[in-house]
């Protein structure tokens, strides 16, 4: 079978190292990954470009594709593959929308009456966001609409009585048309621990995967500005430290209804469901869905695969998804970043990495946004790398993790703290105090 993966970072990397024994495999990414272009066929493109993506597919009769970014899907790049014959693990342009519009998520909510939901407003003009403002007095998440990678999120509090943080943020992401939508929506600030569960899906049944846990924030101590990720973690019972099997559940629960009302209100979801929870004293919320795989979260899950991968592509898009198998043991990924992210000025830089040491202790790297050249490995301003370990435990895994991340070397930064012991107690004691 010839498989395509579309995507350039450590995400897809994960994706194509779960399948590459199984098929003959092939890659359409923007940037010479690394890790990619070891084991796939590949041609350097525009990923965005959907109809050259199809082409390339087409003129190399490949049998299946598995899109591994939120932007061509946003495009419509599953639609335009079915136009030549190749099937996608992933969904099409409508139900792409429970990611690609945060509107049309929240009011799916409201429509189907799915549980989890949090107080919304949507907005298109600054003279209505300036009059909600003045008289709302708690904090808020403020979101463009559309896609931002990850990174359009800006939390702010009632902490000026005229709100003018707010306020600013909201006229620029309009001025800026952030997302692609001139449009602001903003949701009540929810309070607890976040958790992720990403889900298989054939239109009809979803396979959840293990809980993990981001840090979405750049510097130690969960500080600094929101990033795309910096680090996750997952323990080997599937769950998290401070989540309950109850939890884990009634966020399946809503998943699910999700699942149903996407079909009935756009089109059957073919793909990964990736579910981002806050764990509050009333239960799992529902924060956002993306429409594919997690990063960094999918360096954590596939790792874990018992049923082979190629196994749940094919499930999913035949319509017969069964229940999917892990492996029992807790996994840590941390990125490692040019020095300043996600500020830095350290783009295009060599940097070394020894990855015989690394897998040697058990640990592995999945290439991010780095560009391969004939002398080696260069950043660029974005994540360069997620470096993951397997193990019994949590503890065990962390440590692997953390020493292969000695042997990178350059101008180069990771958190520490992914993983340990000191943060996922201080996530407990938190849940605690939430949960009083």
């Amino acid at each position: 079978m010839k498989v395509l993966v579309v995507g350039t970072g450590a995400r897809e990397h994960a994706i194509c190292e779960s399948i590459s024994n199984d098929v003959e495999l092939f890659s359409y990414m923007a940037n010479v990954n690394p890790g990619i272009s070891r084991i796939a066929k590949y041609k350097q493109g525009n990923e965005g470009e959907i109809d050259k993506v199809a082409d390339y597919a087409n003129k190399n009769s490949i049998d299946m594709a598995i899109i591994g970014p939120e932007a061509p899907l946003g495009k419509g790049i599953v639609d335009e593959l079915e136009k030549v014959g190749v099937p996608s693990v992933g969904p099409n342009i409508e139900a792409a929308k429970i990611e690609t519009d945060k509107s049309f998520m929240r009011n799916l909510f409201l429509d189907y009456k799915i549980p989890g939901s949090l107080d919304f407003r949507v907005f298109d003009n600054f003279k209505d966001i300036s009059e909600f403002f003045d008289d709302y007095e708690k904090d808020v998440v403020v979101k463009p609409v559309g896609l931002t990678g990850g990174k359009g999120v800006k939390i702010v509090g009632d902490q000026l009585k005229d709100n003018k943080e707010a306020k600013t943020y909201a006229k620029e992401v309009m001025d800026k048309n952030m997302g692609g939508f001139p449009q602001v929506i903003i949701e009540e600030k929810a309070v607890g621990e976040e958790f992720t569960i990403q889900a298989f899906c054939d239109g009809e049944n979803l396979a959840p995967m293990p809980v993990c846990q981001d840090h979405p924030h750049a510097f130690e101590g969960d500080k600094g500005a929101i990033t795309g990720g910096m680090g996750s973690y997952s323990d080997n019972n599937g769950l998290l430290p401070f989540l309950t099997k109850k939890d884990y559940d009634d966020a399946v629960q809503i998943m699910d209804k999700t699942l149903k009302a996407i079909k009935d209100k756009a089109s059957p979801y073919k793909g990964i469901l990736y579910g981002q929870f806050m764990l509050s004293n009333e239960g799992p919320k529902l924060i956002e869905y993306n429409a594919r795989f997690g990063d960094p979260e999918t360096m954590n899950v596939l790792p874990l695969l018992n049923t082979p991968m190629i196994d749940i592509c094919e499930s999913i898009i035949d319509g017969n998804l069964k229940n999917v198998k892990f492996n029992p043991y807790s996994s840590v990924c941390k990125y490692i970043v040019p020095d300043g992210y996600p500020e830095t000025k350290h783009t295009n830089e060599l940097i070394t990495i020894d990855e015989n040491k690394i897998n040697a202790i058990g640990g592995k790297v999945f290439y991010a946004a780095v560009s391969l050249k004939d002398d080696g490995v260069y950043t660029s301003s974005s994540r360069a790398l997620a470096v993951t370990a397997v193990a019994d435990t949590i503890e065990k895994a962390e440590k692997i993790a953390e020493e292969s991340c000695s042997y990178v070397t350059g101008n180069v930064y990771h958190r520490k703290d992914v993983g340990t012991k000191e943060i996922i107690e201080k996530r407990i004691s938190h849940m605690k105090e939430i949960r009083n």
